[in-house]
């Protein structure tokens, strides 16, 4: 046995089989994000159709989602830090598998609402989670790329369901959209169960009973010797709490990625919203729409891809800010795009390689910014405070539309959000953009690391 801090071991050692099959399964649960996302608008027009409710009380079904995942963002990325990755995943699981089956039972909008926001609430909850679960099992080589993958799932998983989605629905109603989810989601939690364990950096931090025999065992699975003992805690780390997210040493790291993340959100879903509706307004059927949108999220997994092999070269904060200045000029370009169909999907899979390849290296920059003991949480705030543009994003779009603005002027208006992100990200300072760490056990002040 050796003496080694099993973090080092991790941060040094290539990749294993078990830690490559962990990072695929975070890749799998953030594309039912994506594909809840865009199947709660494909299932849209039956349930209105069924139930003869108007837009305006459609728009609520369809913002309830949403509105989960800020609160489940917020509230269970700090039980992944208290009780442990796995576990907050599984219940998450559980509950997002629940929530969707439960849908096929509503009868009215506001029992629909309801199962939408408890599925959201396990949406919010499992991506706080599994952006840690990414950064932590990867070494240090390899951990930005890794959290770069699990991002691209979204949009994966948009493009596969919405396909599947679509023709679900020829010959079905709107409910098989939610078998389909149910079906997807209940599948992940044996691969969990049995493929991912809890995560060493945790276990290290946190050190539960049996920590020292599950760090092992975890090891072994991996191909490691065993570690005689786990390195010391000092009293002082133990005493930090996710409460240390708002701390004077991460206080402004915190404020800084929520507003840059709530920026570039708006234009992300100005993009992800609207595009269908624009596009049939130009005189092209629904059909075609749809297939605009498609292109646009297959630009987006292809710009995650590439952000992520850039990374294992370059520093992800200056590259962040690059593609969100793209993103800036490819949102504004789709508002004086022509009315040609192959024209608007070749701009609008640009946008989504620019707009999401943000998305991105934000996840990145916030998994490379919270220490241990607070990086599911920090990533759930900020990510759940952020998701309010998402649900401004549309409704401001709305307004400029009716107050008279032509495309160009919205679209330039939208844009902006990604540039105003990008100037958010140049004043955030990261230690660890030095590529420096402080482990969790050292002395001194909280500063942003990988410990």
């Amino acid at each position: 046995m050796t003496p080694t801090d099993p973090r080092d071991v991790l941060a040094k050692a290539g990749m294993s089989p078990l830690q490559i099959v962990a990072v695929a399964i975070t890749i799998a649960l953030n594309a039912l994000d994506g594909f809840d996302v865009l199947s709660i608008s494909y299932a849209s027009p039956g349930i209105a159709t069924q139930w003869g409710i108007d837009r305006a009380a459609l728009g609520i079904v369809l913002s309830m989602e949403l509105i989960g995942m800020a609160v489940g963002s917020m509230a269970l990325g700090g039980v992944a830090d208290k009780i442990g990755r796995r576990p907050t995943v599984l219940g998450c699981l559980i509950v997002m598998a629940s929530g969707m089956f439960m849908a096929t039972t509503a009868t009215n909008v506001v029992v629909l609402s309801t199962w939408r926001v408890i599925t959201g609430l396990g949406i919010g909850g499992m991506l706080a989670a599994i952006n840690a679960i990414s950064a932590e099992f990867a070494n240090t080589k390899r951990r930005h790329l890794c959290v770069s993958l699990m991002s691209i799932g979204y949009p994966v998983g948009a493009v596969v369901g919405g396909v599947i989605a679509s023709w679900l629905l020829r010959s079905n109603d709107w409910r098989a959209v939610f078998y389909l989810g149910t079906g997807m989601t209940t599948l992940c939690i044996p691969l969990v169960w049995f493929l991912v364990p809890e995560s060493v950096h945790w276990l290290v931090r946190k050190q539960p009973a049996g920590a020292l025999e599950n760090v092992n065992r975890t090891f072994q699975r991996m191909g490691h010797s065993p570690v005689a003992a786990l390195p010391e805690i000092a009293p002082e780390v133990r005493a930090r709490s996710i409460g240390d997210v708002f701390a004077p040493g991460l206080l402004p790291i915190t404020v800084m990625l929520t507003l840059a993340y709530f920026f570039h959100i708006v234009t992300f879903y100005f993009i992800a919203k609207w595009v269908p509706k624009i596009v049939v307004d130009m005189g092209f059927p629904p059909s075609s729409a749809a297939g605009v949108l498609v292109w646009t999220n297959v630009g987006g997994a292809i710009g995650g891809a590439v952000l992520g092999l850039l990374t294992t070269r370059f520093p992800v904060k200056p590259l962040t800010i690059f593609v969100m200045l793209l993103s800036t000029v490819g949102v504004a370009w789709f508002g004086r795009a022509p009315a040609d169909l192959d024209t608007l999907s070749k701009i609008c899979a640009f946008a989504g390689f620019c707009t999401n390849a943000g998305i991105v290296g934000l996840y990145a920059i916030l998994a490379q910014a919270f220490p241990t003991h607070v990086r599911a949480f920090g990533t759930g705030f900020a990510v759940g405070v952020g998701r309010g543009g998402s649900v401004l994003a549309p409704i401001i779009a709305g307004f400029l539309f009716n107050a008279g603005m032509i495309l160009p002027t919205v679209a330039l208006i939208m844009a902006l959000g990604s540039m105003a992100a990008a100037g958010v990200l140049l004043m955030l300072n990261l230690s660890s953009d030095r590529a420096s760490a402080e482990p969790d056990h050292a002395p001194g002040g909280l500063k942003p690391s990988l410990a």
